[in-house]
């Protein structure tokens, strides 16, 4: 139990501040409407950010060509580094209670709360 705890506690924060970037860039591209497609547009600080979320690259005019594979990597590292995160801390929330519903219950309000949120979106 107490290396599922440091496994959880490193790989948290680790990746926190990766993890926050994208959080943060996804919503604001989630409520931003009028968002520039090409990396030339990228004129303020949010819209290159906004590119690094979508394109994995920093849009500079200094710079001829990209190349996201290193970013795209790292990327794909804290994904898996995120996903073995939950499963420890799903490991960690049911050894830590004496009863196991509350945490089932939470996780079916986390599955049920978003499917309703999109049926009840759609317009029909």
């Amino acid at each position: 139990m107490r290396k599922i705890r440091i496994w959880h506690l490193y790989l948290s924060c680790f990746f926190t501040p990766l993890l926050l970037f994208f959080v943060l860039t996804g919503w604001y591209q989630t409520f931003t409407a009028n968002r520039n497609k090409s990396l030339g547009e990228q004129e303020d600080l949010l819209s290159k950010l906004t590119s690094v979320h979508v394109d994995a690259v920093y849009p500079s005019k200094e710079v001829e060509a990209y190349s996201p594979q290193l970013f795209q990597w790292l990327v794909a590292i804290m994904s898996i580094a995120l996903v073995v995160t939950i499963v420890l801390g799903l490991v960690l929330a049911f050894k830590s209670l004496r009863r196991s519903w509350p945490v089932w219950l939470a996780l079916g309000m986390g599955i049920l709360i978003p499917v309703v949120a999109l049926l009840l979106g759609q317009k029909r």
